[in-house]
């Protein structure tokens, strides 16, 4: 079974660009087979992407962008179920693939059963909300002194960064 990913490799778009650039990473990265195929000079590639797009998942406009991810002929999803998908750690299941045997926990998911990581996860989960709340404040804080001082440098006639003794 190979992945297809279809890509638009002169797309005018940033934000398909970096779409394309993060599947293609992290595919490449986890050493999952894929295939790349170009729908913006591949006209045969285009028409076949846009005809197996489901209907319930095609926009508005019924023009599906790319990146649009397909297992052989079975289509997986677009790039936010992509991003769900990674994000909820089941991008096996969502490519249609079994997890490698050396990945974590690939066995007692599939059984159905927590792996540890889900159980340490749900203890700490009442105090998530606080930690993740400080933590966000210091870092705004942080950036927030950065910038007040790249603003007094700059102020001053110097480059940011710039020692005041050069």
């Amino acid at each position: 079974m190979v992945i297809k990913v279809f890509v638009a490799t002169s797309s005018g778009s940033i934000a398909i660009r970096k779409k394309q650039q993060e599947v293609v990473g992290f595919l490449e990265a986890n050493k999952i087979d894929f295939k790349e195929l170009d729908i913006a000079g591949d006209e045969d590639n285009r028409r076949w992407m846009r005809e197996n797009v489901p209907g319930e998942k095609k926009p508005q406009n019924g023009i599906p962008l790319p990146p649009q991810i397909f297992n052989e002929e079975q289509y997986c999803g677009d790039f936010d179920s992509f991003f769900s998908a990674k994000e909820e750690n089941i991008i096996y299941s969502f490519l249609g693939l079994a997890p490698p045997p050396d990945s974590k926990g690939s066995e007692k998911a599939e059984e159905g059963g927590e792996t540890e990581a889900q159980k340490e996860g749900s203890e700490d989960v009442g105090n998530l909300p606080e930690a993740q709340e400080k933590n966000t404040e210091e870092i705004a804080m942080e950036g927030a002194e950065g910038e007040a001082e790249e603003e007094e440098e700059t102020a001053e006639g110097e480059e940011p960064g710039e020692d005041e003794d050069s």
